[in-house]
């Protein structure tokens, strides 16, 4: 019995990455895969159970590095919350407008109908790196620097607060209204009005 390694998955992640560049996620085939990685489907499925698991693993994969730099810059000791959540945005957007993103984007909303990888995508990716966005929204609200409010829509709003008029020209295959600096200054400076400890508005 073959025994599962962690530098076999790595190295099925690198070569399913390659292929799904190379022709789209349609096109792609666990048989291709294999070959490419120098193996058989069989051993690709053992450690992957579908297409969409091993699609959902290997795009994510490309950007969690990155994805992991972001989050690393919410730094709950910086009383600068606001240049905190500037470079949280701006390295967040960057990210988001890369080529890698913006193809699982478009594969999640593609596939998001006809099976599971759009779930799956969100799951591992957005859903996943926002909750620790949100915990460290729930860090400021216990030093009052954000008002009493639902975390998960203060996450939710910051993150709509970013990415919009940025990530859906891109999907369009048309330029972002604003460069990922600028967009991310806008976003802060708006959420921190809304929910800043002292602005007004409706306790929860």
């Amino acid at each position: 019995m073959r025994v599962k390694t962690d530098g076999r998955r790595q190295a099925i992640l690198g070569a399913a990455l390659q292929v799904f560049r190379e022709v789209g996620y349609q096109r792609a085939s666990m048989a291709a895969i294999a070959a490419r990685v120098g193996g058989s489907k069989a051993t690709l499925y053992s450690y992957f159970k579908s297409k969409e698991e091993l699609f959902a693993a290997a795009m994510v994969s490309a950007l969690d590095d990155q994805g992991q730099e972001a989050i690393g810059l919410l730094d709950p000791s910086d009383p600068d919350v606001a240049s905190v959540l500037r470079r949280f945005g701006e390295a967040e957007l960057t990210l988001l407008t890369s080529s890698d993103a913006i193809a699982i984007l478009r594969a999640a909303i593609a596939e998001g109908g006809n099976s599971q990888l759009g779930a799956m995508l969100f799951k591992i990716g957005p859903e996943s790196a926002w909750s620790q966005v949100r915990d460290y929204l729930v860090e400021l609200q216990g030093r009052e620097v954000l008002r009493p409010a639902d975390p998960q829509i203060l996450a939710a709003h910051l993150k709509g607060l970013l990415e919009s008029g940025v990530v859906e020209p891109l999907l369009f295959g048309a330029d972002p209204w604003f460069t990922p600096k600028d967009a991310a200054a806008t976003a802060v400076d708006a959420f921190l009005r809304l929910y800043g400890a002292g602005t007004p508005g409706r306790s929860e």
